[in-house]
């Protein structure tokens, strides 16, 4: 029994970077070879189910991306189906010593998901976006196979506004512990700052599944970035047979490495379980040192500097990838956003993967994690196509009365050990006129201030308003029952309105949609309520709303990447208004924030033609081009944030130097078009070149050149995702960036094609083969490996260009 005590402490030992989702045992990844079907039959959960003319299919999945799109499907998914699907996967669960505990741990199924083993069903978990975990010790055969089977319900395919995916969409874990373990996300550290020291408070939760009275210890250790020790705790408790129990203690550390944008320095606390001296259960919690303060005057500062919050509000898809996201993607668009300047993230609107949090952790961004975008009501929703019949109210209001608190606090014990987290967000413009909730105000006159569409005014039938107090009510003390290190918020939609109720004097601090105009006379007339743009539009003006207010933090543009659903009229796949695009290409409006928010010198060029109807207009939504008729009348934009520029084509100066435009954030200059280089030049003010930015007339696209996003030439086997950036190109190297050539996509080795993604939102063709057009001259492939070492070739092709090839190794 010793040895079989040392070998699992060993076993947990060295599998410590695997127990972090779940927060204890021994977690091992089951993603591999599961099968899937697209149809309904009790019989699938049977043990002995022939499944062998199943799809094959590793997890993450989405089964939706892979649909049909059709346009008399929901404008809010995209046009893809939902429907219901099984899948079974056989796992061999070797004999374990006695009492040992086996748990199914499952980072989020979409959705309405029954989890059976071996025939068992061990309950149902209708939210698609919260993690959860079966015990299923009782139901394994050990030393033999054993059936895991998962149902799930999309048949509402049109639950969400916008496109959310079906499926196991993230991933699976088998989890081995010790029947004395900390709890499920048991370990809670949360920093204090004391003058120039750290104070990291630690509570653990333990729990004892066996039929013994014991007595454990409970040792904590502060571990810093070199693997330094900087701190450590011990303490015993007592735990009754088949009980659980806690204990809490800190860690004070003198000048600590502080977690902040620029720097996000992290620790890692090692918790660990000693009974009678053996090692029954470790985890690694990635933690650190951080402040948050907020102020109803003076807004929001970390680690006491005063700052302004350069939000975006992200989904979670990634176009042809669907919901089933890797890792490795998520970290390309966020160092893309914040190379634009961006510093926070609006998880809109509901909890997103772990490995998002982990991202924004190692990267410096903060997150505003946010869970609901219905609460008791649905929303309107089109379910045949877009603006066509009657809306609909598909949705997860079904489920609220009963799992709402619920999933509240297992959304925020998963999370609340990120360091990027700085907000709770209980419900995104769940307050919109009408839909449902409804208010005298609504009537408007007289000074109500209502500045949004009131589908009507008033209506008596409709639910009251008033409601939305108590709700939130009940869902913010949800949240600090797991959390009171942070504030808790809201997205409000109908601001008015909900000032006649009690929903804002429920939060912490009060987010604003769309409702700039109220920021300053909502703040006279509620000197202490902390507001911020918790949503907002891409102009200027709504900028300025947060720079020249001191007491507004900041905002959330919407949106930061563009996302499938919440789709416009046929052909639409998305909502189009990202600072991204669907293939991580940043889009000139994505630029043009750049020049608003990024402290890097950076300069950018837009043109398009001058009509008479657009001789006043400068768009911020001009792409690099510089093709047009011989002598034509071109705008040509510039977006910066140096002092001056000057335009030159050929290296002779076309454009005369002009200085930063406070009122439009934009340079211009109109000129008549020739073809060759032309070239924007930043300048300081005493002249010196600061940045550049050159755009060129293309020839015939000639060939294709691809890049390996970060040059990697060798990755794990493991399911490593690499991004290949493929361009169309003519003789000279110029990218042909109004070419939309098909190109195909072949691989030799131990590697697959996930997907090809050009960024087009009008592109309603095939995504599930290995041939795409092209966009704007650019498209990205998707290339996982697959589990073996060894060489791995990747050719792509187009009619009528010059090939190119990729090569590189997974081991």
């Amino acid at each position: 029994m010793i040895l079989k005590k040392i070998l699992f402490g060993i076993f947990v030992c060295s599998q410590l970077t695997l127990t972090g989702q779940i927060g204890f045992g021994n977690a091992q990844k089951v993603n591999e070879d599961w099968k899937f079907i697209l149809q309904d039959n009790q019989n699938f959960q049977a043990p002995y189910y022939d499944d062998s003319k199943w799809e094959t299919i590793n997890i993450p999945h989405d089964w939706s991306v892979k649909g049909q799109l059709n346009s008399n499907l929901a404008s809010a998914t995209g046009y893809l189906p939902g429907g219901i699907g099984w899948y079974r996967k056989s796992l061999k669960i070797p004999t374990t010593k006695s009492g040992q505990k086996v748990y199914l741990y499952f980072e989020g199924v979409y959705n309405r998901s029954e989890i059976f083993i071996n025939g068992k069903s061990l309950g149902k978990r209708p939210n698609g976006y919260i993690s959860f975990a079966h015990d299923v010790t009782a139901y394994v055969n050990y030393g033999q196979e054993n059936t895991i089977a998962v149902r799930v319900d999309h048949s509402k395919s049109a639950d969400s506004r916008w496109y959310t995916g079906s499926g196991i969409y993230r991933n699976v874990w088998l989890v081995y512990a010790n029947p004395i373990h900390m709890a499920q996300w048991g370990v809670y550290a949360y920093p204090e700052m004391q003058d120039n020291s750290g104070i990291l408070n630690v509570e653990v939760d333990v729990v004892n599944q066996s039929d013994n009275d014991t007595s454990i210890s409970i040792i904590n250790e502060l571990i810093d970035a070199k693997g330094k020790s900087k701190g450590k705790t011990s303490n015993s408790i007592q735990l009754s047979a088949n009980s659980s129990n806690k204990t809490s203690t800190e860690l004070k550390i003198d000048n600590p490495q502080l977690w902040s944008l620029e720097n996000p320095n992290l620790y890692q606390l090692k918790t660990t379980i000693l009974q009678d001296g053996d090692l029954v259960d470790e985890t690694i919690t990635q933690t650190g040192f951080r402040k948050f303060t907020f102020n109803p005057n003076k807004g929001f500062a970390l680690n006491d500097e005063w700052m302004k919050v350069k939000g975006v509000c992200l989904h979670h898809d990634a176009g042809v990838l669907g919901s089933a996201v890797p890792k490795e993607v998520w970290k390309s668009r966020l160092e893309t956003l914040k190379e634009l300047g961006v510093n926070a993230i609006r998880t809109s609107h509901n909890p997103q993967a772990p490995d998002l949090y982990d991202l924004c952790d190692e990267l410096g961004l903060l997150v505003l994690n946010e869970a609901y975008d219905e609460w008791e009501f649905p929303k309107r929703k089109w379910l045949e196509g877009w603006n066509v019949g009657t809306p609909g109210f598909e949705g997860s209001y079904d489920i609220f009365a009963d799992w709402a608190e619920k999933d509240l606090e297992d959304f925020v014990r998963r999370d609340r050990n990120h360091l990027s987290v700085f907000a709770w967000s209980i419900g995104n413009e769940v307050d919109y006129p009408n839909d449902p909730y409804s208010h005298p105000v609504l009537d408007g006159g007289g000074d109500t201030g209502f500045s949004q569409a009131v589908y009507g005014g008033f209506k008596k039938e409709a639910p009251d308003a008033m409601r939305l107090g108590a709700i939130a009510k009940r869902l913010v003390k949800a949240v600090k029952k797991y959390d009171n290190s942070r504030p808790v918020t809201a997205g409000l939609a109908g601001v008015a309105m909900s000032n006649e109720t009690e929903y804002p004097g429920a939060l912490d601090i009060t987010g604003y949609n769309y409702t700039e105009s109220k920021y300053q006379s909502d703040h006279e007339k509620y000197p202490n309520r902390v507001i911020y743009g918790s949503e907002n539009r891409h102009d200027l003006e709504a900028w300025k709303a947060v720079t020249e207010n001191e007491h507004i933090f900041g905002q959330f543009l919407w949106t930061g990447i563009d996302y499938l659903g919440e789709s416009g009229r046929w052909p639409s796949r998305g909502f189009y208004s990202g600072l991204v695009d669907l293939s991580g290409n940043i889009k000139p409006r994505g630029y043009f924030r750049q020049s608003l928010w990024s402290n890097k010198p950076m300069i950018y060029v837009g043109t398009y033609p001058i009509r008479n109807r657009n001789r006043r207009r400068l768009s911020i939504d001009a792409w690099p081009v510089w093709s047009y008729e011989s002598n034509q009348t071109i705008r040509v934009v510039c977006y910066t944030n140096v002092s001056k520029a000057h335009l030159e084509l050929n290296g002779k100066i076309v454009g005369e130097e002009k200085v930063y435009d406070n009122e439009t954030g934009i340079i211009f200059w109109d000129i008549p078009f020739q073809s060759g280089k032309l070239e924007a030049v930043g300048l300081s003010e005493k002249n010196d070149e600061l940045s550049r930015y050159t755009i060129e007339t293309p020839k015939t696209p000639y060939a294709l050149e691809a890049r390996i996003e970060n040059d990697k030439k060798v990755i794990s086997k493991n399911s490593e995702t690499i991004l290949v950036r493929i361009e169309l190109v003519d003789e000279h190297g110029v990218l042909a960036n109004l070419s939309e050539n098909e190109i195909t996509c072949n691989i030799e080795g131990p590697a697959k094609l996930l997907g090809m993604e050009a960024g087009n939102n009008q592109d309603m063709s095939d995504y599930t083969d290995n041939t795409q057009a092209a966009f704007r001259g650019k498209i990205l492939a998707y290339i996982q490996a697959t589990g073996d070492s060894g060489n791995v070739k990747v050719t792509f092709s187009s009619p009528l260009l010059k090939p190119v090839e990729i090569n590189f190794e997974t081991k």
